[in-house]
Parts: structure tokens; C-alpha cells; sequence
């Protein structure tokens, strides 16, 4: 398997290869250099759908926190009504008889509960021994069943307190109770006019928990919503004058990036002229002197002498010669007189230099498309690429191919060299290695589509591809990884 990188828009996939293409776009990300200039539009986007966020947070966790609050003091006030309503209304009524089952105790007590106790909030009344038997209820079917008392409704005949919670509709005392929702089960402790105890219990609708909440929500969603809308107000100017400095700032690098190449390659050209006007020159007027010098000595019979001028002579051509292929290092002659290909020819003449077994393959009719500064751009992708290998590589062997592949224009360069891990150099690169981000950058500004397929041990590939149809420097779109089978 191999890893192939495609543009997620039209465009033209790299080629198929044994390793992982990385684009030097991507990678250029990866440090800080975005392809894409900040969009306001996008990052206001992401502001709003951020704070909708909040807003959405915040409102969920106020609505848990006000229910929370709710319940609490409705649980509160279901105690204390309660507790008013034994003392005030239960109590006074109880006889001593009702637990004996007396029906002129049970109907006085009746009476009462439908008239001051039954409600649009309480729901059922139940009075029990201590020995867990209804003595009344509402609810007729209740009356004189048996249940276990749970150990808090116990605890209340030796600690007399108002104790509130919500009901467990499950158990089996409530099963009338079912169907009627969420209920408030309140319970307090008794006493007949002889001191016995009996436990009082009532159930409220829930809906009063419900409506408080309401109530509190509303209060602390005012205030607090309010004051959130009016930080984003405030944020929107403060972000907008942010994102206006940071697009100043990416024209302003992506301006210094233009003129530093412009004035290295201005530079390179004064270096190659001096050298060549200069230097160069010189040279080659002292060979011929050398040349002359060992002609007439060898005329003379000085034969020792003459070998000896043959050989400061041809020590003066072979520094000529390393002359010339430094002047093709610096700046190519031949590309402004003789154009690409023969500027690429140069540059393989520095790899024979170097013991390096190099293959062309250079179509002349692909350069037939191309701009002058499509050309530098070749020429300066292969010159940096090549001088990589031979630095770094420690390859024997190179291909240079440069051909027409429909409507576009492809530089393809092979080593079998020692190969390095290119994501990882070119997310966090050395000092050695900042050509490759100027590269990058460089052929993003083209809107040229510019890889590197390469793993330790397995050699480099470099591929530069151009349309020929673009007439304005395009942004890539961007690259997504697909998976696809290595033949």
C-alpha cells in the first residue's frame, strides 16, 4: 500500500509510488505558512458558532441548576405546609377511635381532608400506626392494608421532624398514586388526644417544582444571556481589527518572500557576471600564456621545463573548469541565452562532477508553453533538489525528466539515495533545510504543484508539475490523503 495525496478540488494527482507522497504546501502549514489567507468570514463563523456554543452551555447548565434549586425549596415548602396542615387541620380532628376502625372518626376525618387538605397540589392523604397499617386514606381501597414502614417513616416516631422527598412511585403503597406523574411525598408524626402516635402523609403534584424553576431560569437567563450577547458585541470589533492585522501581516511576509527571492536571484546574477567578466577571464589568459610558455620551452630543449608548464596549464583549465560549474550553481547563463533544457543539462554537468551517474530525459517541446518565470521556477526547483541530493543524498545514481503530460508541464527528479522522512523534516525543519520551505513557497505563489515521495532508505522523488492553461498564479486547493494500491 501506498499513501497518494489528491487535491480535493480539479487538479492532477501525483503520481504512483512506492512512498508516501508529501506536498511542501501542506508541510508549510505545518510551521506556520498557511496557503490560505485568513478568511474573516470564517473565523467570524467560528466566533458565533463558538458562542452559540456557550449560550447553548450555558443555558443547559442554568435550566439543571435552577430545577436543582427549584425542587429543593419546593421540597422545603411542601414540609412546611405540611407541617401547618397536621397541626392546624389533622391533629385537632384525630379521634382515638380511628385507629379502632370507628366510622364517625373515619367520616369527621374524611370531611375534613377533602375539604382543607385535597387540592389542586395534594393529590392523597394517608394516616398510619406505627406498625405500618392505613388507618385512612382518600383513597378507600388503601384503608386498613398493611405495608412496611421504610426505616426514615420509623425514624420519625422516635425523632419527630417534617420530612420530605420525592415519592418512589414503585412501591407497593403507591400503587394508587401511579399515572398521576412525578409526586412530593411528605410525612410527619401525629397524636390522638390519648398520645398515640399515628404518621401523616401526604402527596403533591410535582408541577410546583416545575413552575419554580421556570421562574428562577427566567431570572438568572436575563441577567446572565444578556451579559454574554453583550460580550460578543463588544469581541466582534476587537476580533475583526485582529484578523485585519493578521492579513496584513500575511501580504506583508508574502511581499518580503518575493523580494528576497528577486533579490537573491538579482545577486546570483552580479556574482555569475563578476566571476565570469573577472575571474574567469583571467584564467583563461593565463592558460593560454602557460600553453605559449611551454611551446617555446619545448622548442628550446628545455623539455623538463615544458612538462612542467603543460602541467600548471592544465591545472589552470581544470580550475576554469570547476569555475564554470560554479557560475551554474549561482546563476545559470544558459537559461536567459539557451533557455530550460540546456539550463537543466548544466546542472546534470555538476552530478557527472561529482562521480554521480546522471539520466536526462529533457523533451524540448515542453518548455514551448512556458513563461520566463515558469522557467526560473523549473530551474530553480531542479538546481535546489539536485544540490540536496549531492549534499545529502549520498546517491550514485539520478534521473532528470522533463516532458509534457497533457496540458502541463512536469519536472521529475529520481535518486537512490539513503531518502529521509519528509513529514517530519518539513514540519520541523533544520536550519540547512530552509531552502525547501522558500521552495514551497515559492511554487504555492505559481500556483504550481510542487511533492516530495521519499522514506529512509528508499531514495528521493521530487515532482513540480504546472499547467499550462493558468494564466494567474493560483492557491492550490487542499490536499487530503487517500489510500490507494501500489502496483
Amino acid at each position: 500500500m501506498s499513501i497518494r495525496l489528491t487535491p480535493e478540488g480539479p487538479g492532477p494527482p501525483f503520481p504512483r509510488d512506492t512512498r508516501p507522497w508529501t506536498t511542501l504546501a501542506d508541510a508549510s502549514r505545518d510551521v506556520g505558512h498557511d496557503a490560505k489567507p485568513t478568511s474573516r468570514r470564517r473565523v467570524l463563523t467560528a466566533v458565533f458558532v463558538g458562542s452559540a456554543v456557550i449560550l447553548a452551555l450555558v443555558g443547559i447548565s442554568g435550566s439543571v441548576a435552577a430545577g436543582r434549586l427549584a425542587e429543593k425549596e419546593t421540597v422545603h415548602d411542601a414540609a412546611k405546609n405540611a407541617a401547618l396542615l397536621a397541626d392546624a387541620v389533622v391533629q385537632p380532628t384525630l379521634r382515638d377511635n380511628l385507629a379502632s376502625g370507628d366510622p364517625q372518626a373515619f367520616s369527621a376525618m374524611d370531611r375534613v381532608v377533602r375539604k382543607r387538605v385535597l387540592g389542586s397540589s395534594s393529590v392523597r392523604v394517608k394516616i398510619w400506626t406505627p406498625e405500618g397499617r392505613i388507618v385512612y386514606s382518600d383513597e378507600p381501597a388503601l384503608v386498613g392494608k398493611r405495608f412496611p414502614l421504610g426505616e426514615e417513616e420509623r425514624d420519625v416516631f422516635t425523632h419527630p421532624v417534617t420530612h420530605a422527598e420525592v415519592s418512589d412511585l414503585d412501591r407497593p403503597e403507591n400503587a394508587y398514586e401511579r399515572g398521576q406523574g412525578k409526586l412530593l411525598e411528605v410525612y410527619r408524626p401525629v397524636w390522638t388526644p390519648s398520645g398515640d402516635p399515628l404518621l401523616f402523609e401526604t402527596y403533591a403534584r410535582y408541577s410546583g417544582v416545575t413552575a419554580r424553576s421556570t421562574l428562577l431560569w427566567r431570572g438568572f437567563a436575563g441577567i446572565t444571556l444578556t451579559s454574554l450577547l453583550a460580550l460578543i458585541v463588544l469581541l466582534v470589533p476587537v476580533v475583526w481589527r485582529l484578523l485585519s492585522r493578521v492579513q496584513d501581516a500575511q501580504a506583508q511576509r508574502e511581499a518580503l518572500l518575493e523580494r528576497a527571492v528577486e533579490a537573491s536571484t538579482d545577486e546570483r546574477r552580479r556574482i555569475a557576471g563578476t566571476l565570469h567578466d573577472g575571474v574567469i577571464q583571467d584564467l583563461a589568459g593565463a592558460s593560454l600564456i602557460v600553453n605559449g610558455a611551454s611551446a617555446r620551452a619545448a622548442a628550446a630543449g628545455q623539455q623538463e621545463l615544458a612538462d612542467e608548464l603543460r602541467e600548471a596549464a592544465a591545472t589552470v583549465r581544470r580550475g576554469i573548469t570547476g569555475m564554470r560549474t560554479l557560475l551554474v550553481d549561482i546563476y545559470p547563463p544558459n537559461l536567459e541565452t539557451s533557455g530550460l533544457v540546456v539550463a537543466l543539462e548544466d546542472v546534470a554537468v555538476g552530478l557527472h562532477s561529482r562521480d554521480i551517474e546522471v539520466s536526462t530525459d529533457l523533451d524540448p517541446l515542453s518548455v514551448t508553453q512556458l513563461t520566463a518565470e515558469d522557467e526560473r521556477l523549473f530551474y530553480r526547483v531542479a538546481h535546489e533538489c539536485v544540490h540536496n541530493t549531492m549534499k545529502h543524498a549520498s546517491a550514485d545514481c539520478v534521473t532528470i525528466a522533463l516532458r509534457r503530460d497533457g496540458d502541463a508541464t512536469v519536472l521529475d527528479i529520481n535518486d537512490n539515495g539513503r531518502g529521509f522522512d519528509a513529514r517530519r523534516m518539513l514540519a520541523h525543519p533544520e536550519g540547512r533545510h530552509f531552502g525547501l520551505r522558500v521552495l514551497s513557497d515559492v511554487a504555492r505563489e505559481a500556483g504550481a504543484l510542487l511533492g516530495v515521495a521519499s522514506a529512509p532508505g528508499q531514495g528521493t522523488r521530487w515532482y513540480l508539475r504546472v499547467e499550462g492553461s493558468r494564466r494567474q498564479p493560483v492557491t492550490p486547493s487542499p490536499l487530503r490523503a487517500v489510500v490507494v494500491a501500489a502496483k
